[in-house]
C-alpha cells in the first residue's frame, strides 16, 4: 500500500477507532490538535480530553471548517513543539516508530527517495522538553508531495502513484509547487498540533498560497476533513476531480514582499532592498534609466537620501527590473525615483511598484502619500487618487518640470500601531507578516546574562 495515501488513519485516544482523514497515513489524538490554547483567537475551552472524538452527530453537526488548519497559532505551538529538517537517519527511525501504530506502512526507502530530491516534503517533530539541538531525534514527521503542473493534472485523473511517487511529477527545491499532497502524518501525542508548524513553514514566499490537497476514502474521513475546513472537489487544469479535497490557501504575503525565485518570466513580484546586493541593483536600475537615458548628473540622482529610505525592487522572474524609493516623514509618505528599465516598460511593473509602495505606506499607518510627479506622467498617478497640489507652483530639478502631486489613502485596518502585538516592530521592514528572528528567542527564559554576570 502507498506510503501515507488510500487507506489512511488517525488514531483517536480513548475510544482507539481508525478513520480516514488526510489521504496519508495519521496518528494522532486531535483532542490536541484542537486544543483551544493552539487555535488564534479562540474564545474558550474545547472540551476536556474525554470528550468523544469518534465520527458520529456531534462531528456531523460541526459546522464547516470549526477548526480551519489556518487557525491554529505556530508561534504558541512553538514554545512546546520543535520541528525540523530531519537527517536520512531519522527518517528511517521515525518510519519504523510509524510502523507500530499504523499498520502496512512502506518501506522508508520511498520517503528517503523523495527526500533526498526535495527535502521540503518531510518536516520531522519533537516536544520541545525532550529535544536536544546537539542530537536532535524525530518523534513525529509531516509528510507531503510538492506536486508540478503534470503531478497535479495526474492527481485530477486519478492516475497518480503515491505507492511510489515519480519523481518527475515533484516540483524542484528551488521551484514553486502547484499544489501541496498531503501524503502522510504521524504526530503521536502532543505532536498533533505539530501541523501548525508545518503550515508556517510552508508560509515562505515559494510556497505561501499554494493549495493543500488530499483524498480521504471513509465517510468518517470525509467528516473531519469538512471540520479541518477542507472542501470536496476541485477542477485542475480544466479535469473535473471529484475525489480530490482542497484546502484553498490564498496568499498571506502582501504585494511588497511577494518576491518569489524562479517565478516565472511573465511573473511580476516585488519585494524591499534589505541588503547591500539589493541597492546594487537599485544603483544598476536607476543608473540606467535616470543617468543613461535622462541624462541625469550622478551626483543628483544619488543624493543622499538613499540611506534614509525604503527602496522596492520589481522583478521578472529572478532579473530585476524596476524599483521605486519611499522616505517617510511625520504625516505623509513621499514617492522618489519610480524606475523601470526601458525593455521592460511593456510590462505593469510600474503599476504593480506603485500599489505594492502605497500598501507598504499603508501598512505603517500613513494616510497620505506625496511626490513630484513630470506634468506629462500626472495622469498615471491619477488612478491611485494623486492630484496636483492646489495652489502650488511647478518647480525645476535636474533639467526637468516637476508638478507637487498628492492622495489621500484609505486606511489600513491592520495597521502596525502602539497597541499591536510588539513583535511586529522588531520583525523586518516590510516583513510584518511573518515571526521574526527574534521571535525564536522566546523559547529561551529570561536569564539576562549579562545583569546576572555583573551581580557575580
Amino acid at each position: 500500500m502507498p506510503f501515507c495515501d488510500i487507506k489512511a488513519t488517525v488514531l483517536l485516544p480513548v475510544h482507539h477507532q481508525y478513520i480516514s482523514l488526510w489521504g496519508g497515513h495519521l496518528s494522532l489524538p486531535l483532542k490536541l490538535l484542537y486544543g483551544f490554547k493552539f487555535l488564534k483567537g479562540a474564545a474558550g475551552q474545547m472540551a476536556q480530553s474525554h470528550q468523544r472524538l469518534v465520527p458520529g452527530d456531534d462531528v456531523r453537526a460541526a459546522r464547516h471548517g470549526k477548526y480551519k488548519l489556518d487557525e491554529l497559532d505556530p508561534s504558541r505551538i512553538a514554545k512546546h513543539l520543535v520541528s525540523f529538517q530531519p537527517s536520512e537517519q531519522d527518517i528511517i527511525d521515525i518510519c519504523a516508530k510509524a510502523k507500530l501504530s499504523v499498520p502496512g506502512i512502506a518501506e522508508a526507502d520511498e520517503v528517503l527517495k523523495v527526500a533526498r530530491y526535495n527535502p521540503f516534503s518531510v518536516l520531522a517533530l519533537a516536544r520541545r522538553s525532550k529535544f536536544d539541538p546537539a542530537a536532535p531525534a524525530a518523534e513525529g514527521f509531516i509528510a507531503n508531495l510538492p506536486l508540478n503542473g503534470l503531478g497535479m493534472r495526474l492527481l485530477a485523473l486519478g492516475s497518480f502513484d503515491a505507492v511510489s511517487p515519480d519523481l518527475r511529477l515533484l516540483a524542484k527545491p528551488d521551484e514553486r509547487p502547484a499544489g501541496l499532497y498531503m501524503w502522510g502524518v504521524y504526530a503521536p501525542g502532543p505532536l498533533a498540533a505539530g501541523i501548525a508548524l508545518f503550515l508556517q513553514r510552508a508560509s515562505t514566499p515559494q510556497y505561501d498560497g499554494v493549495n493543500l490537497y488530499s483524498r480521504p476514502i471513509t465517510e468518517a474521513g470525509r467528516r473531519y476533513h469538512e471540520v479541518l475546513g477542507l472542501t470536496q472537489g476541485v477542477t485542475i487544469d480544466g479535469i473535473e476531480a471529484p475525489n480530490v479535497w482542497i484546502f484553498p490557501r490564498a496568499p498571506k504575503t502582501p504585494l511588497y514582499d511577494s518576491y518569489v525565485p524562479n517565478a516565472g518570466t511573465k511573473t511580476i513580484t516585488i519585494t524591499i532592498a534589505r541588503t547591500i546586493e539589493d541597492m546594487m541593483r537599485v544603483a544598476a536600475i536607476r543608473g540606467a534609466v535616470y543617468i543613461g537615458e535622462q541624462e541625469c548628473p550622478y551626483e543628483e540622482e544619488f543624493d543622499g537620501n538613499d540611506f534614509s529610505a525604503t527602496h522596492l525592487i520589481a522583478y521578472i522572474g529572478d532579473e530585476p527590473i524596476g524599483c521605486a524609493r519611499i522616505r517617510c516623514f511625520a504625516d505623509f509618505v513621499k514617492f522618489e525615483r519610480v524606475a523601470v528599465r526601458k525593455e521592460f516598460r511593456n510590462s505593469r511593473a510600474a503599476i504593480i511598484l506603485t500599489t505594492a509602495g502605497l500598501d507598504f505606506a499603508r501598512a505603517k499607518g500613513y494616510r497620505r502619500a506625496y511626490g513630484h510627479s513630470q506634468a506629462r506622467l500626472v495622469n498615471f498617478w491619477r488612478r491611485w487618487g494623486f492630484a496636483p497640489v492646489e495652489g502650488a507652483p511647478k518647480f525645476v530639478f535636474s533639467d526637468f518640470e516637476y508638478i507637487e502631486i498628492a492622495a489621500e489613502l484609505p486606511p489600513d485596518p491592520d495597521a502596525i500601531k502602539i497597541g499591536s502585538d510588539p513583535y511586529l516592530t522588531i520583525r523586518p521592514e516590510g516583513r510584518w507578516h511573518k515571526p521574526g528572528i527574534l521571535e525564536k528567542s522566546v523559547s529561551r527564559p529570561a536569564t539576562s546574562p549579562s545583569v546576572a554576570a555583573k551581580r557575580s
